[in-house]
């Protein structure tokens, strides 16, 4: 048991060597929550607004703002794709969300999913050079429901000031219709990351796991835990990369889907879930005991665990199995206990375990390569083609069962994905310019770059204060003491 240090290179050797693994999990959760809570309210939360042009004298102010700004104000008025040029809107991305599933804690009301868009807005800066504002909105109607229509109605109106916008913990099913609606309804690229982003970076990972165990896409048989946007989602992407929808199983609360699930085909809110009842689970096999025997990958998106997927279900599944427990922040199983079950491949959504599938991976990437090209969406074409640009990227720098995706400080994979993005874009239509292969992985280099060097400077000069050490030191405290 180490004192913490800023780095947080290895968070066990904060703990007792005599924790099990399963106290060594607990703690480090415990722990990051912890640390989390003290620092944001250390900082005021983890984003500022900053310039980037200078006041090199007074009348600068009269450029900057009146009478200068008139002549953008108006080329704008007459060609309104200028915007992209004169203003920071070409880089600029608004993180909207109602709060309604944040994480694994639910409905958090609107104020509550601050801490998750910031989030995002730091990590597309940081990983992507994109800059990111957190919108979170109220969408409640008059009878105190939450309303889509909100929602989408918001979007629309500040569409005007952004180049892209990413939905996040918007809960099912009101988050089919809003991205749905808005993806057609929108002239810039509406991105649903625990949709789109949790089954792009899950396919990326899928992808290299049959590399590493030698199976085909198209042969093996899955099962879903969970059918919520993103595993649904995970599913629709899984089967337009080639798997065969029959030999899928996808199970949500009430049980598996089929073609007997009237409950869902009389809602038409679950317009999605019913299209994967239509096209899987053919034999309308309702135990899931059954459904695991024999199955090849299991990829779970449900409720943080850690005893949600059982250890029995895994020692029914086929040969080098492959699971992925991608609850936040809790994963349906432990790594630890999947392997002891006799599990090959384990991934989940956290960095402090092997095979991270989380979105970090891809929304920063994805999102710069839309933007650098204008684009007026984003495509499943795009999406799958940001997963194979993952899993190449991983698989150059050598893929094993403990590695079968990139790490975030491998910076020229979000570079790769912008550009493969990007293309995707303009093979598919959807660009407003064109930008060569070259051109978008250079330009997101320097942006990547930029946005770092501005980093380190204002850590330097002490603009970013470093957080005492005694914060850490209270947090490991309190995940000891959470175990114990």
């Amino acid at each position: 048991m180490k004192k913490p240090d800023l780095s947080l290179s290895n968070l066990n050797e904060l703990f007792p060597d005599d924790f099990s693994q399963e106290q060594l999990a607990k703690a480090k959760t415990v722990f990051l929550k912890e640390l989390a809570y003290s620092c944001h309210k250390f900082y005021g939360g983890k984003i500022a607004t900053m310039p980037k042009a200078g006041v090199y004298g007074f009348n600068w102010f009269n450029v900057w703002y009146t009478p200068g700004v008139s002549k953008v104000s108006t080329t704008i008025r007459d060609n309104n794709d200028t915007s992209f040029d004169l203003s920071n809107r070409g880089n600029l991305v608004a993180v909207v969300s109602d709060s309604t599933r944040v994480l694994g804690d639910g409905d958090c009301t609107p104020a509550g999913g601050l801490g998750v868009m910031e989030g995002k807005a730091f990590l597309m800066k940081y990983l992507g050079g994109v800059d990111g504002v957190a919108l979170c909105v109220n969408s409640y109607n008059d009878q105190g429901k939450h309303d889509p229509d909100k929602i989408i109605d918001f979007v629309k109106m500040a569409e005007p000031s952004f180049g892209a916008v990413n939905l996040e913990d918007i809960s099912q099913p009101n988050c089919y219709k809003v991205l749905d609606t808005l993806r057609e309804a929108c002239n810039i690229p509406v991105w649903h990351d625990d949709a789109q982003g949790t089954g792009s970076v899950t396919l990326a990972g899928l992808i290299n796991a049959l590399r590493v165990v030698e199976k085909d896409l198209k042969n093996v048989k899955i099962v879903f835990y969970g059918a919520g946007a993103a595993n649904t989602t995970i599913a629709r992407l899984i089967i337009q990369a080639g798997a065969d929808p029959s030999k899928m199983i996808m199970f949500d609360t009430t049980g598996s889907l089929h073609l007997g699930r009237d409950d869902i085909k009389a809602d038409p809110a679950f317009y999605r879930k019913w299209e994967l009842c239509q096209k899987t689970n053919p034999d309308r096999v309702t135990d899931i005991e059954k459904a695991v025997t024999g199955a090849d990958v299991l990829i779970a998106v449900s409720k943080p665990g850690p005893n949600t997927v059982k250890p029995e279900w895994i020692k029914k599944m086929a040969a080098k199995t492959i699971i992925f427990a991608c609850a936040n922040p809790v994963p349906e199983i432990y790594p630890y206990a999947a392997k002891e079950a006799g599990a090959y491949i384990v991934a989940t959504g956290r960095g402090d375990f092997p095979n991270q599938v989380n979105n970090s991976l891809g929304f920063p990437g994805i999102l710069k390569g839309a933007l650098v090209v204008r684009a007026k969406k984003i495509t499943d074409e795009m999406a799958i083609a940001a997963a194979y640009s993952m899993a190449n990227f991983a698989q150059k720098k050598g893929i094993s069962p403990e590695r079968i995706m990139p790490t975030m400080d491998e910076t020229e994979v979000f570079a790769q994905e912008a550009a493969d993005v990007a293309v995707e874009a303009v093979k598919n239509g959807v660009a407003r310019i064109e930008k060569t292969w070259d051109e978008v992985f250079k330009k997101t280099m320097a942006d990547i770059q930029e946005a770092r060097d501005a980093m380190g400077l204002l850590m330097e000069k002490n603009f970013i204060k470093k957080p005492d050490i005694k914060l850490l030191e209270d947090a490991v405290k309190k995940a000891v003491d959470a175990v114990k």
